[in-house]
């Protein structure tokens, strides 16, 4: 059975100074790890700053006998994010545990969007979990120890009107996931996504009052600490929710094989049932193992008949 411990780890927490983010801070920090309460003070669009919400966090911590310190980077400056990495290591040692939480919202139609707020919710969710990740990266490498958490969202895996912008740099998160997990495994680096469901700045006019209630940030932050635990899961997508736990994994049909002469947009239609047939449906660990399969079945004469 696993066991969720921490034997005295550092960790950065972006977007901590309200909602997932500092319910994420001080859950860990109730467990001993010392803890970065990055926050930029701004509004849940982007909008706006000050260190106020990152310093309560931490006095927060701090009156509950924990170890804290507060950071305002920029998630998006490169600068900023290395010097808050500087700063933990020269305060700490080291840095062995980094959650992207932080984020924004700037919600419409695909229609009526304007690229502007396209890319600057993408620069906040995906380049800036890239940004941050980065500044650790190496760090970890060289200790030979790191767990890092993307923030995804159900919008990213399954779509949600009004949020192509959103959607596209959740989605984006996933994917960064899956390819660190490979550089990383053979240095203890551990990525996974959580996806949370929680009643927070960002999902208060979503829902109503009776069903928020149910959303607590903690249930959430139960899902994050064991991901970043030192016995954690590696490559997984954790979604949670009002006390709810699971996983989302991408599968692969098993498909067809068409010979040469028979590669027609036609054949693919008549075929389509059994290429959509979640029967013997698998879950791959890199992208070569799709080109294999369809190479694989050539090489045997293994066509569909």
């Amino acid at each position: 059975m696993s066991k969720v411990e921490f034997k005295d780890r550092v960790a950065i927490v972006t977007g901590a100074g309200g909602g997932l983010g500092r319910s994420h801070a001080l859950a860990l920090a109730a467990r001993g790890v010392k803890v970065v309460v990055n926050d930029l003070g701004g509004a849940v669009d982007g909008t706006g700053g000050g260190m106020t919400m990152a310093d309560n966090v931490v006095a927060e911590i701090k009156a509950a006998g924990g170890e804290a310190m507060a950071n305002g980077a920029n998630v998006t400056k490169a600068d900023e994010v290395q010097a808050m990495v500087d700063e933990a290591i020269a305060k700490w040692g080291k840095v062995d545990i980094l959650v992207n939480n932080a984020g924004i919202l700037r919600d419409k139609s695909f229609s009526k969007m304007d690229m502007a707020d396209w890319d600057l919710v993408v620069a906040v969710h995906l380049k800036g979990s890239a940004i941050c990740t980065q500044a650790v990266w190496n760090h970890m490498k060289e200790n030979k120890y790191g767990r890092i958490v993307m923030t995804t969202s159900s919008s990213g895996m399954y779509g949600n009107f009004g949020q192509t912008n959103y959607g596209a740099a959740k989605a984006g998160v996933s994917g960064f996931m899956r390819t660190l997990y490979l550089e990383g495994a053979k240095y203890d680096i551990r990525v996974n996504c959580l996806s949370p469901t929680a009643k927070s700045r960002m999902t208060e006019n979503l829902m109503p009052p009776e069903v928020l209630d149910k959303l607590t940030v903690e249930s959430v932050s139960a899902g994050l600490v064991y991901l970043v635990c030192d016995d954690a899961p590696n490559r997984m997508i954790m979604c949670a929710g009002a006390g709810g736990y699971s996983e989302t994994k991408v599968v692969e049909t098993q498909g067809i094989n068409l010979s040469e002469g028979e590669q027609t947009a036609e054949n693919v239609a008549k075929y389509i049932d059994r290429i959509r047939s979640m029967d013997g449906a698998e879950e791959y660990t890199n992208g070569g193992q799709q080109g294999a399969k369809f190479l694989t079945r050539i090489q045997n004469g293994e066509f569909t008949k």
